[in-house]
């Protein structure tokens, strides 16, 4: 099969970059980091439901996941409700996928002379390393994929839901209504399965409720942030395809 069309072309090109960024923020999201540590502000000290001394600590799936939230919203402005529940199902097929491929990496006896290495001066067990950041917990991986399927089968599903009341106009508001909402699931999905649900933490449900808010109101901000990115890589777009064409696409894809 040869993408010939500018339609073709251009579904694969987001249907890739929605693909390898959901994989990405799955291997990344190991990493925790300070956003106020980041921008080298003073941490917040936050007291939730009796959780004390909260800031804002996040995955770096952060960085990536803006990113989904953006071909996402294009997809299913351009393509329609189907395509992107296929590419949902297909990305999260993927991420089990790569968690499996890993686990057996895992499993690999390794070389020798690979085991031990000096970084920066220091002796490393390469082992050690590779299975601490590699190897994310059962509980962790379920969580995450069942966050990501339910988060993007409620994003479509408001994005239409609004496309209905505001047709062709306010794309701002059915892309960023649609990611608030799909983004508070999320947020608790996640946390709830890999924490709550989980015997080896067993995070009580102030401790769900706090650290979700916190993260939730990191990806409410972003959301609001990505919006004039949204409009630039619509209007990117729209050139690539043409007036005529572009307008066809989003006029079938409103449809289902």
């Amino acid at each position: 099969m040869t993408f010939k069309t500018k339609e073709s072309r251009l579904l694969l090109v987001l249907g890739a970059f929605f693909v390898a960024n959901a994989i990405l923020s799955e291997f990344i999201g190991v990493k925790i980091f300070s956003v106020e540590g980041t921008l080298g502000i003073k941490k917040l000290d936050i007291n939730l439901f009796g959780v004390p001394n909260l800031s804002f600590n996040m995955s770096a799936g952060v960085l990536t996941w803006p990113i989904i939230f953006i071909m996402t919203d294009i997809i299913n402005e351009y393509f329609g409700v189907k395509q992107v529940r296929f590419l949902s199902i297909l990305t999260s097929v993927l991420i089990g996928f790569a968690f499996l491929v890993v686990w057996l990496a895992m499993k690999l006896q390794p070389s020798d002379f690979w085991l031990m290495q000096k970084v920066d001066g220091q002796e490393i067990n390469m082992l050690v390393a590779f299975d601490a950041i590699f190897g994310q917990g059962m509980w962790i991986i379920v969580g995450s994929i069942t966050a990501f399927l339910i988060g993007q089968m409620v994003d479509v599903l408001i994005f239409h839901r609004i496309k209905k009341f505001t047709g062709e106009k306010a794309l701002w508001l059915r892309s960023t209504g649609s990611t608030l909402f799909s983004q508070l699931i999320d947020s608790f999905v996640v946390i709830f399965i890999a924490f709550y649900l989980n015997p080896a933490y067993h995070w009580s449900w102030q401790m769900v409720a706090a650290i979700g808010i916190v993260g939730y109101t990191y990806k409410f901000i972003i959301a609001l942030a990505m919006t004039p990115i949204l409009y630039i890589v619509h209007g990117i777009i729209d050139r690539y395809l043409g007036r005529d064409l572009a307008h066809r696409m989003i006029k079938m894809a409103g449809r289902g």
